[in-house]
């Protein structure tokens, strides 16, 4: 699952689908020969056989594999390279698809676990937060707080349903319950009982540190947090998700891949494939987020595959792999993309 954010600061501009007219640029043959092969246990779907898409998404979905996508390297334009993409298979709707695809989609390049690039991820946030000036920080908490502690007199407009995140120490499970149990046989209903206390006594998901214990949470017995979800809609208190079996991981957002970015020194592409309810027409069904890293790019990107169920996502957006097979241009033209 995923969580995109919107009017961000540390989000990238959008790619639209696109013809490209430029003028060809050079290949560098040593790149595509380099990273060519493709990683062992890769397996690829052609994209008529991939589930949930419709008939405008496959069509463009399969150019991207035909005709390819040009790459250049944001700072050297002479280092280039056309990549058809395939689908990776599918991955875990568990919370942690983001890291599960990025690691099939960087194939051999890391052998880290799913695990592993999440604490990653969350690293390379500590210490990044730590290094850039007031000003960037409070953008980035701002965006933070948009995604997971919004205000919820406004935002309507674009959401129909908005959530609230909040951390539980597992330590204090059994006295929050018994807490809620008190109000309850006060008298109060459960799920009001539970916002209360909960709201009180939990973690709001609205800094750089509470993101990071945020993010660190793969849904594993040994994790410190529970995280608990509130969903309202305008009229008030919608649902309390509990998350008792402590079972529920943190959703991979833009702040992460940006992050996993910067860790590999590589960027990311999200291409995005949005249904009926998220298209703004037919003809740009799919586009492409690309992510940098902020620090130097080193190597050729990686793409991820998203297929979402509307605009902002809300948890509702999967994130699975893409495989980037390299081929040298023949015409820049033919290409169905430049990056």
């Amino acid at each position: 699952m995923g969580k995109q954010i919107c009017d961000s600061t540390t989000s990238s501009p959008v790619i639209p689908w696109r013809d490209p007219t430029a003028t060809p640029s050079s290949l560098d043959a040593d790149l595509v020969n380099q990273h060519s092969t493709l990683p062992p246990e890769a397996t690829t779907t052609a994209w008529e056989n991939v589930m949930g898409l419709v008939e405008q998404q496959r069509s463009h979905l399969t150019r991207l594999y035909n005709d390819g996508v040009l790459w250049k390297h944001p700072d050297d334009k002479k280092m280039s390279i056309v990549f058809r993409l395939s689908h990776g298979g599918e991955v875990d709707s568990d919370g942690n698809c983001l890291f599960t695809a990025a690691r099939k989609s960087m194939g051999t390049v890391t052998t880290a676990t799913a695990s592993e690039l999440r604490m990653r991820t969350v690293k390379r946030f500590v210490e990044d937060l730590g290094s850039v000036d007031q000003e960037t920080k409070g953008m980035i908490e701002s965006a933070i707080r948009h995604m997971y502690s919004p205000d919820l007199k406004t935002g309507w407009g674009i959401h129909v349903v908005q959530e609230i995140k909040l951390l539980a120490k597992k330590q204090d499970r059994e006295g929050l319950d018994s807490t809620i149990d008190e109000l309850v046989q006060l008298g109060m209903e459960r799920q009001c009982a539970a916002e209360s206390v909960y709201k009180e006594r939990c973690i709001a998901v609205d800094d750089g540190r509470s993101w990071a214990n945020y993010m660190s949470i793969s849904g594993s017995p040994d994790n410190e947090y529970d995280i608990i979800t509130m969903q309202y809609t305008e009229e008030g208190l919608l649902t309390v998700d509990e998350n008792r079996n402590g079972h529920a991981a943190a959703f991979g957002d833009d702040i992460a891949i940006e992050c996993l970015a910067t860790e590999f020194k590589r960027e990311i592409f999200v291409v995005q494939a949005h249904g009926s309810d998220g298209m703004v027409d037919e003809e740009n069904c799919v586009f492409f987020l690309p992510h940098r890293p902020r620090s130097e790019i080193c190597e050729p990107p990686f793409f991820l595959f998203m297929k979402g169920t509307g605009w902002c996502g809300a948890g509702g957006d999967h994130y699975e792999p893409l495989i980037a097979h390299p081929s040298f241009i023949v015409s820049q033209e033919k290409v169905a993309l430049v990056l």
